[in-house]
């Protein structure tokens, strides 16, 4: 299960209004690479497929394929505001070391393609 924090539960809801698309899902991904292994994607959907996992936390719908599953189960999104910038953050108990830029991480027993932080 993922769950999200309030501030961004509230950013969702922010996103998919400008969209005028209030039944849209944040979908939470994990793709290979990064500077260790994997990297988080999110997008708003609003297409569900047969064997993702669905839940739903402080109202907003969320969404993640099979295949990352493993991955960020148990995890919970964040959404920070900062002088470097603003973004949604994974808090991932399943990772077991990350990058110096943020953007990937890794997990025991499993390894992705590392790439370059340099972006």
């Amino acid at each position: 299960m993922i769950t999200i924090t309030p501030e961004a539960a509230d950013k969702v809801r922010e996103l998919a209004s400008r969209d005028e698309r209030p039944d849209l899902a944040l979908r939470l991904f994990v793709t290979s690479g990064g500077c260790s292994g994997f990297s988080y994607g999110m997008t708003l959907d609003d297409e569900i497929m047969a064997d993702d996992d669905v839940s739903s936390d402080r109202g907003v719908k969320i969404v993640v394929d099979s295949d990352s599953v493993p991955y960020v189960n148990g995890s919970e999104i964040h959404y920070v505001e900062s002088m470097m910038g603003a973004g949604f953050v994974v808090n991932n108990p399943n990772a077991t070391g990350s990058c110096g830029c943020g953007q990937s991480f890794r997990v025991d027993g499993q390894s992705g393609q590392a790439h370059s932080c340099a972006h």
